[in-house]
């Protein structure tokens, strides 16, 4: 009898419904674009609300921007306590500290938390673009999660991890990390990992800079989340600089997955967004570079703000 209840129960777990999120708004903090008082730079962050939770994805460039951007927005970060970084790298990762020590005297919890890929803390060589953000951070009383894989950080939401490269893509950087015996090997950017939240129109796909590949974090997105199309695909896919062979192939893999909406910004490129768009068959207004202040929404789409809406009719 035993042995029947346990299967029993096997079964019912297997049959449950997967969490889905309801509420999702994500909103730029930090990109090259902007038309707000703040300013636009070459870096990235947003700020990701999931059904009443709060993450601050990535922290910008500058050690002010976000801080600046989010007050010209209105936009609460003090009780946001949870944040994702994508990569180490200073585009992404410097406003950090500046940012948990302004919040923090409004909230002592406030940023507390930062969720980071496996390898990040790797030492960077002349030239890099690695931070030392360890020994900062922690002294404020900050703590860092690492992820050596995918992990579920809240109902329907994950991180991938350091993502498999399934694909070829090699979006990689010109310094190298640092070994110990003074060595240099090309940084591959091991710990890039993105976020993942399953809706119940398909998954939201936020990356960084996708050193990993989009196509990769795409792939890997879907094996942890469920083989879904995508509904929202936001943040930098470092095509700025690529060539148009690899813009087409991307896309034509993206085409195959089936994304239904796009909201690209910092190193994604603006022509490579309107390829990317061509031929996944998305209208100008499912299909923005978004700018600073720019927010895309389950249920009401992307909002582009003055500077990126779409041309009107007539």
């Amino acid at each position: 009898m035993r042995w029947i209840l346990a299967l029993a129960m096997a079964l019912l777990t297997m049959v449950q419904p997967a969490v889905a999120a309801e509420k999702v708004k994500v909103t730029v903090l930090s990109t090259m674009l902007a038309d707000i008082p703040g300013r636009g730079e070459w870096g990235y962050a947003a700020l990701v609300e999931v059904d009443g939770r709060r993450i601050l994805f990535d922290t910008g460039a500058d050690t002010d921007t976000v801080l600046k951007n989010a007050q010209a927005l209105g936009v609460e970060l003090s009780n946001v306590e949870e944040v994702v970084i994508s990569h180490n790298h200073w585009d992404h990762v410097n406003g950090l500290v500046s940012l948990r020590q302004a919040m923090m005297a409004r909230n002592p919890k406030a940023l507390s938390v930062v969720h980071i890929g496996a390898g990040a803390f790797e030492r960077g060589g002349p030239g890099t673009a690695r931070v030392d953000i360890k020994t900062p951070y922690e002294a404020t009383g900050g703590r860092f999660v690492v992820h050596d894989g995918p992990a579920e950080i809240a109902p329907g939401v994950w991180l991938t991890g350091p993502v498999p490269r399934v694909y070829p893509e090699t979006n990689c950087c010109k310094a190298g990390i640092l070994q110990a015996d003074g060595t240099l090997t090309p940084d591959t950017v091991p710990e890039d990992n993105s976020l993942v939240i399953r809706t119940p129109d398909g998954l939201v796909v936020i990356a960084g800079c996708a050193h990993a590949g989009i196509v990769n974090i795409v792939t890997a997105a879907r094996r942890i989340a469920g083989p879904q199309p995508i509904s929202a695909l936001i943040g930098g896919l470092h095509l700025a600089d690529a060539k148009g062979s690899t813009i087409e192939w991307v896309a034509a893999k993206l085409k195959e997955i089936g994304v239904a909406q796009f909201l690209s910004g910092h190193c994604t490129g603006l022509e490579p967004t309107r390829r990317l768009a061509t031929v996944l068959g998305l209208s100008p207004a499912d299909a923005v570079y978004g700018p600073v202040g720019g927010s895309w929404e389950r249920g009401k789409g992307i909002d582009p703000r003055r500077i990126a809406r779409p041309i009107p009719a007539g």
